[in-house]
């Protein structure tokens, strides 16, 4: 069960998606975190609970303030919360391998997409598979193919430099990124903020697949209304005001 704190808010599943089976698997967990970034400082957050599970769309929403570039960075294992714990599977990420968890379990979309424009779409793709370190058991390119089909590309796409692709292509890309080590949780920072309408929900036409029919967590910061509205659930932060 999803559990909210005085400051978030948890939008009803849309009647036009499947409803959260309660069995499905938990791929992340926040329990009780609060985050400060000094010792004593200012808080960001204030006892956070909330289940993200697999097979959903799970967008986090809430104005500027609220937390939401500091839950991203909890999420994936880069901060550390001042209390409580962010659990992965059930482990506490403070006490796991989080090299290794950012490197093989979580796939991170970044919204300035960070790819390496004199590269080719193919050379991009292989280097996240390198810098992975997982071993794959068929050619690199190939998997990279498979990658750029998997969200809409033609396979000439494959061999194109980054600088000649528009917007939206690149954001194909950054997905097919993302996913070229199979992580089972995907981290999306404003993924269609400079987007146009169509191409925005083509890119959530992409993550609902990848949810859906793959059954990975796919966890999206968004300022859009039109973004949370396709998503499974709305995990809405508030701004915090403190006592």
């Amino acid at each position: 069960m999803t559990t909210e704190s005085p400051t978030a808010t948890v939008i009803a599943t849309p009647a036009n998606e499947k409803p959260q089976d309660s069995a499905t698997t938990a791929a992340l967990e926040l329990e009780h975190v609060s985050y400060s970034y000094t010792k004593g400082g200012k808080r960001v957050l204030i006892d956070k609970n909330y289940v993200f599970h697999a097979g959903r769309v799970i967008a986090i929403t809430g104005p500027s303030g609220a937390g939401k570039t500091t839950l991203l960075s909890l999420l994936s294992g880069l901060t550390t919360p001042t209390k409580g714990r962010v659990l992965h599977n059930g482990e506490d990420l403070a006490k796991a391998d989080r090299y290794r968890f950012r490197s093989h379990d979580i796939g991170v979309i970044f919204q300035s997409f960070n790819l390496l424009p004199a590269l080719t779409v193919a050379e991009n793709i292989m280097l996240s598979m390198d810098a992975s370190g997982k071993a794959f058991d068929r050619p690199k390119k190939e998997i990279a193919a498979e990658l750029i089909a998997k969200v809409r590309l033609q396979p000439e796409y494959l061999n194109e430099r980054i600088l000649h692709l528009s917007g939206g292509e690149q954001q194909r890309v950054a997905i097919a990124r993302a996913l070229s080590y199979d992580p089972q949780i995907i981290l999306a920072d404003e993924p269609t903020g400079n987007l146009d309408l169509a191409t925005q929900d083509d890119i959530m036409a992409i993550f609902k697949d990848l949810a859906h029919r793959e059954g990975k967590c796919v966890i999206i910061v968004t300022h859009s209304p039109e973004v949370a509205a396709q998503s499974d659930e709305v995990f809405q932060l508030a701004p915090l005001r403190e006592r």
